[in-house]
């Protein structure tokens, strides 16, 4: 999103009649929808002024092009100031610069993270260097029109009220520095050049709207890049919060080695990048020497990662670095340097196939490890089974005489970096009450259909760009095609062939629940969009495009959603001891029976980083969406 785009001429003359902070600050209101709080107008009020004067002159071209708070398509990042234009060779060139306040760091043993006040006292948070570059490389990764159209990005950083001293540009943090450079209070000249240097001619070719109307790919499939990022070749650029929860668990582990248990609890919805950090932790922390492993209660993430290892490395070799949740009962204490439980929401109280072995999962893993590592989202909660909460952990780890630590992952990069798609499917869920009652489908692709058969044909055609399009539905159907059911056994090929478990006649629709013999690897299976897909098989996991089938468990009547579990058949065992748990507990156990179907519906459809499409087999049910969509 452009909030504020100009030419150099007109920014200078904005600033020089003192009105660039309100110009600004009425254009992020009213395009990005977003109330300034006091600080960030002060932040504008100091800094646009003194990147104002360091433009004046006509060595800067007039026609170079300036935008400010220029949010990043797709996540929740907006870059301070740029300015673009062409250099000698006539080469697109686009300058991001960090704009920070600060006179005063202290350096940290944490990698790209400094110490520095702020208003409710000293906090660790990213050296300026490092959330510039790390800026320029989310565009480089995601915007087609920059690494396609050949646009050269230069970050640096500004600290205009800082006197340089041997903190901010410390030799620790070389790295970022020479990708990134900082100039400092007394470096205006130094600036000046480094523009200069690259701005040689004005935009010609408008560079931001290029940016803004470049084909984004929000993120990247985690299972696609875990071979380089086993390697070390870490694939994803950690953003934000992510980067310094990620820095933060590093020295966690480290302090657990030599000391006392630590346990950090990182909290995040969809799309926060979760996974992201797990994985780097795995891959970093092993790097370090310490025995790590990656571990979930859903199995889909692990059989995925290691199906791809294998198409470089031998299975063996990794496969003992991802684990199931319950193999930790009978595991003795500090066995591990570190487990990183992902999806630890799903966590269960005891393990094995008839949930008869251990004590309670938290537990086991806490006692098993030196470095618990948590991500969870409560609202991701998605059976009856499923304890992990933020509650049960820091319970264990007292128990256990661990340190906790608690972190929270904020910005989101699925579903078009909308956070508000995410306040509104809360709304409509009735899961929680929010203040996004309707959503703007120019902000994100969100598509009702009356036809199963027409929302079918759509995701194929989707599907046909990049394999990254997927059917799934809600626990409705009974799963009659199951290579190991009675009734499929008892059946020629030629009935077999004839067999489907979801099925709309009206519509000439029949399709199969995913293959058996795929298991967990059905995301990543070709001819898997053939196939409807469930909750179990794409948690945890991210498609471009997701198609959500809602049966009769969920409908809506005058407005009021109401949950009807008795729809789903007697062998799921997400609900499969729903009665008896509201017989013993009509309302607290009603409670939680439709909690646990609202956030599989929820998971599902927050699965699509550029599109969710839904079909309900209830029509009231249709309407009731259709209803809330502008």
């Amino acid at each position: 999103m452009i909030v504020y785009k100009s030419t150099k001429e007109q920014f200078v003359k904005d600033f020089m009649e003192g009105c660039i902070e309100d110009i600004v600050k009425n254009s992020v209101a009213e395009k990005l929808n977003k109330k300034v709080g006091d600080s960030e107008y002060r932040s504008w009020a100091n800094s646009l002024p003194m990147m104002g004067m360091i433009l004046i002159g006509d060595d800067i071209p007039n026609t170079a092009g300036i935008a400010i708070e220029y949010s990043i398509p797709s996540t929740q990042n907006r870059i301070d100031f740029i300015i673009t234009g062409q250099n000698d060779s006539r080469q697109d060139q686009a300058i991001l610069v960090e704009l920070k306040q600060w006179d005063k760091a202290n350096i940290t043993s944490k990698d790209a993270i400094v110490n520095t006040r702020f208003s409710h006292g000293n906090k660790d948070t990213q050296h300026p260097s490092y959330q510039a570059w790390s800026y320029s490389m989310l565009l480089k990764s995601y915007n087609a029109a920059v690494y396609e159209g050949d646009i050269n990005l230069l970050p640096c950083a500004y600290l205009h009220n800082y006197k340089e001293d041997n903190v901010i540009k410390n030799e620790f943090y070389s790295e970022y520095l020479n990708v990134a450079p900082v100039f400092c209070k007394d470096d205006k000249v130094k600036l000046k050049d480094f523009i200069r240097r690259y701005i040689k001619f004005g935009d010609t070719n408008d560079i931001i709207v290029q940016i803004e109307n470049g084909e984004i790919r929000p993120s990247k499939v985690l299972a696609d890049s875990m071979v380089s990022l086993i390697k070390g070749n870490q694939e994803f650029i950690l953003i934000d919060e992510q980067k310094e929860v990620f820095e933060e668990a590093k020295v966690l582990a480290k302090k657990a080695k030599t000391g006392k248990k630590q346990v950090l609890i990182i909290e995040g919805g969809p799309g926060t990048g979760k996974s992201v950090v797990a994985i780097n932790l795995l891959v970093q922390l092993t790097k370090m020497g310490l025995v790590s492993q990656y571990v979930t209660k859903n199995s889909a993430p692990r059989s995925v990662y290691e199906a791809k290892l294998t198409k470089t490395m031998k299975k063996t070799q990794f496969s003992n670095m991802f684990k199931g949740s319950g193999v930790f009962h009978d595991t003795k204490t500090n066995t591990f340097d570190a487990l990183i439980v992902d999806e630890a929401h799903r966590l269960n109280l005891k393990s094995g196939m008839f949930s008869n072995l251990g004590e309670n999962q938290v537990k086991e893993i806490i006692n098993s490890s030196l470095f618990s590592v948590f991500f969870i989202d409560e609202n991701q909660q998605v059976t009856l089974k499923d304890i992990g909460s933020k509650e049960e952990i820091e319970k264990w780890a007292y128990e256990l005489d661990a340190s906790i630590t608690n972190r929270a992952l904020e910005s989101q990069f699925r579903c078009s970096g909308s956070n508000g798609y995410l306040s509104w499917l809360d709304n409509t869920l009735a899961i929680r009450d929010t203040a996004n009652i309707k959503l703007d489908t120019s902000e994100y692709n969100f598509v009702v259909y009356d036809n199963p058969t027409e929302m079918r044909n759509i995701i194929n055609t989707l599907n046909n760009e990049k394999n990254s399009a997927r059917i799934v539905a809600g626990y409705c159907w009974k799963w009659k095609t199951a290579s190991n059911s009675k009734k499929w056994k008892g059946l020629t090929k030629e009935e077999q062939s004839n067999l489907f478990d979801i099925e709309f006649p009206e519509y000439d629709f029949q399709m199969r629940w995913n293959l058996k013999e795929d298991g967990m690897l059905w995301l990543l299976k070709e001819n898997s969009i053939n196939e409807v897909g469930c909750i179990h098989t794409c948690q945890g996991l991210e498609l471009e495009h997701i198609a959500v089938i809602i049966g009769d468990d969920f409908i809506v009547r005058e407005g009021e959603v109401i949950i009807q579990p008795e729809k789903h058949p007697g062998a799921d065992k997400a609900i499969q001891t729903w009665r008896k748990i509201v017989e013993e507990d009509p309302i607290d156990g009603r409670a939680k029976v439709e909690e646990v179907i609202k956030n599989t519906y929820r998971t599902l459809m927050t699965r699509g980083s550029k599109s969710c499409h839904i079909y309900c087999t209830d029509q009231e049910t249709r309407n009731y969406f259709k209803t809330l969509l502008i």
